[in-house]
């Protein structure tokens, strides 16, 4: 592997997140119709127990990295999934913030107050747009688990899904000024793919992508047209990689420079020249989590970046 260069300071790559400690961590059953990543195996006693120490090791090794690390508890027994904030709000430069439409009913609960109260204690936060209100109507976007947002071209990747409403992704594109890029993806099987950010990752100068699970040859060459005009070196992820969590990946802005954050699974998934692709402007960075793996999500999943100026 190369050198790391020292990088400047990205907006793609946060220097702090927000991560939610499980403790009664299960597996999701509202969500296992369209989440193919899921293991719905018999429970296990030392489940929740297992995804707790997880969290805690990935959030102290971030922590160690130099990366701001906001660790919130659950408590509660009515929200499954709450170990993935990443879907439910997001962080914009300039003081905004999203609040999302969720699919699953028990999802919605994963919404707490006292994460936007923290956020406009600690950044400075302008705005805070609540789409919430378009549940009633199905309209959903699953935040950063829907769209992987490129904060630096201003491009918002969006796999079709029951999870990525077109209006829904219209109107934040709009207000968020991003220019929306949709596109089809599917399994071997033919299943649509349920969230973007388990089939691609951007980073400051590369993507990773599951080319291979797009659906129509064209779209998938403008996918990567799109992303090489903006200077990004593509990083081509077999679909065997991405059901790996290959592509849940979320680079952030540590104290020694930019780290790829992702999963042991995922890393030891990737071939020795993809690793050294990354290596040459990130530093990938394994965090062990294969107990919240089997509820369908990897590391991207559990942190929301936080892309505001600190107070």
């Amino acid at each position: 592997m190369g050198a790391i260069r020292m990088p400047a300071y990205s907006v793609q790559a946060p220097a702090a997140v927000v991560m939610v400690r499980p403790h009664h961590f299960t597996v999701n059953t509202q969500t296992a119709i369209d989440n193919r990543f899921q293991l719905m195996a018999p429970p296990r006693s030392d489940l929740a127990a297992a995804a707790h120490a997880e969290i805690s090791r990935a959030a102290e090794a971030l922590r160690g990295l130099g990366i701001t690390v906001h660790l919130f508890e659950d408590e509660t027994r009515d929200t499954p999934d709450a170990v993935f904030p990443n879907n439910w709000f997001s962080t914009h430069a300039g003081g905004h913030v999203a609040i999302y439409p969720m699919k699953a009913e028990n999802r919605r609960r994963e919404r707490r107050a006292d994460v936007i109260e923290m956020l406009k204690r600690s950044y400075r936060v302008q705005q805070v747009v609540d789409y919430s209100g378009l549940e009633p109507d199905g309209l959903y976007l699953e935040g950063t688990g829907a769209m992987v947002l490129d904060h630096i071209d201003r491009v918002a990747y969006a796999v079709r899904s029951d999870r990525t409403d077109p209006v829904a992704l219209e109107r934040f594109a709009t207000q968020f000024g991003f220019e929306p890029m949709v596109f089809d993806a599917h399994d071997a099987s033919g299943a649509a793919i349920y969230h973007t950010n388990v089939l691609m990752c951007i980073g400051t100068e590369f993507a990773m992508i599951g080319l291979d699970m797009l659906s129509d040859a064209a779209r998938r060459q403008d996918v990567v047209a799109r992303l090489e005009r903006s200077g990004r070196r593509v990083i081509a992820l077999s679909p065997a990689q991405i059901h790996r969590f290959a592509g849940n990946a979320l680079e952030l802005q540590g104290r020694d420079g930019r780290i790829l954050a992702l999963s042991a699974t995922a890393l030891a998934a990737l071939r020795p020249d993809q690793i050294a692709a990354i290596s040459e402007t990130a530093t990938p960075v394994a965090l062990d989590i294969p107990t919240i793996e089997r509820a369908g999500g990897s590391v991207r999943c559990t942190l929301a970046g936080i892309h505001l100026t600190p107070r």
